[in-house]
């Protein structure tokens, strides 16, 4: 049996609106293994930040976690105490956020403020914690980190400030690392430099990623497994070579064939027609139903198991059961 150091069961997330409850998340199930990469892509929309943000359990207010179980080394965090919680957060799980400018206070310096995390997390006080900041920094390569650490944010490029983003959630050790689009304001040439060194980082201390993002480019080279989601579910999960070598979903097939292509060079690009789904308003059947040129009528009225393909991944697609049916994987109902 694998290692899990995380696993989502039927994980059920919504948020209570003026307009009714939004189920932002909707039976999400995955296992994380210790030193492993898990990617999570998706639309703005499907549910891949509200997921990492209920395993942290910093949802807004009107935010809650209905039902499902996170296990933390087998322990369900989600009857944890706050207590418990602040103690998880940082030391056993940490988190980077999208915007490292809006993530780090301008009135701090960077240096003060990766003290505060670490003072907070661990028994370092004083020079200790300073020593640990500059530490950190020098980890992540920032350049003359004893100068740095008395310099505030606005002082940074983008770059530097997504690397003080990561030296905070690494400071404490933790066995996870939740990446939330870490590469979203950067150019490419910092994104790679930033990909390459959570890399380095990984091999280093040994800890899990989860890496959250809609950029399948950051996903191909990242993670040993990915799950694609839509309408707050998962609707395809398998490696790499599966995703983008032998997608099963319809839906990422969308995705796939909205992003530039080598191979076709010359022709227009193909974007997923219609608008993103109410989630206020979730179809019976197939959440991505109502835009796909492909649905049965089945789509509309009942949601797909998730099966193994023909390939040997996993889907929740109708059509993919039905492939899987004529390929006398699986046998027709009756």
């Amino acid at each position: 049996m694998a290692d899990y150091i995380l696993s989502l069961n039927d994980l059920h997330t919504s948020f209570e609106t003026d307009n009714g409850e939004v189920m932002a998340v909707n039976g999400v199930t995955f296992n994380l293994e210790k030193g492993k990469t898990l990617g999570i892509v998706g639309e703005s929309g499907s549910g891949k930040s509200v997921t990492a943000y209920s395993i942290m359990q910093i949802l807004e207010k009107n935010g809650s976690i209905k039902s499902g179980q996170i296990l933390y080394k087998g322990e369900d965090i989600t009857r944890w105490s706050d207590k418990q919680m602040r103690d998880f957060r940082g030391k056993c799980c940490s988190i980077i956020f999208q915007d490292p400018m809006t993530s780090l206070n301008p009135v701090f310096t960077i240096g003060y403020q990766l003290k505060e995390a670490i003072k907070l997390h661990t028994n370092r006080r004083g020079k200790a914690a300073e020593a640990r900041a500059i530490e950190m920094l020098e980890l992540v390569g920032v350049n003359e980190p004893k100068k740095r650490i008395h310099q505030y944010p606005f002082e940074f490029s983008g770059g530097m400030r997504q690397r003080v983003m990561i030296a905070m959630a690494l400071a404490c050790e933790p066995d996870i690392l939740i990446a939330d689009e870490p590469t979203t304001a950067l150019d490419v040439t910092i994104q790679a430099q930033i990909l390459e060194l959570m890399q380095e980082l990984q091999d280093k201390l040994g800890m899990a990623i989860i890496m959250v993002t809609h950029d399948l480019g950051v996903i191909a080279q990242m993670a040993d497994e990915i799950i694609v989601m839509y309408g707050g579910r998962v609707c395809e999960r398998g490696t790499a070579e599966d995703i983008f070598y032998r997608p099963a979903h319809e839906y990422t097939k969308g995705l796939l064939h909205s992003i530039p292509n080598a191979e076709r060079m010359g022709q227009r690009l193909e974007p997923i027609s219609g608008s993103p789904i109410n989630l206020l308003n979730l179809p019976k059947g197939c959440a991505f139903c109502p835009r796909c040129e492909r649905a049965m009528k089945i789509c509309l009225t009942e949601q797909p198991p998730e099966t193994r393909t023909v390939d040997g991944h996993l889907s929740s697609c109708w059509l993919a059961i039905k492939e899987e049916i004529e390929a006398g994987m699986i046998e027709p109902a009756t």
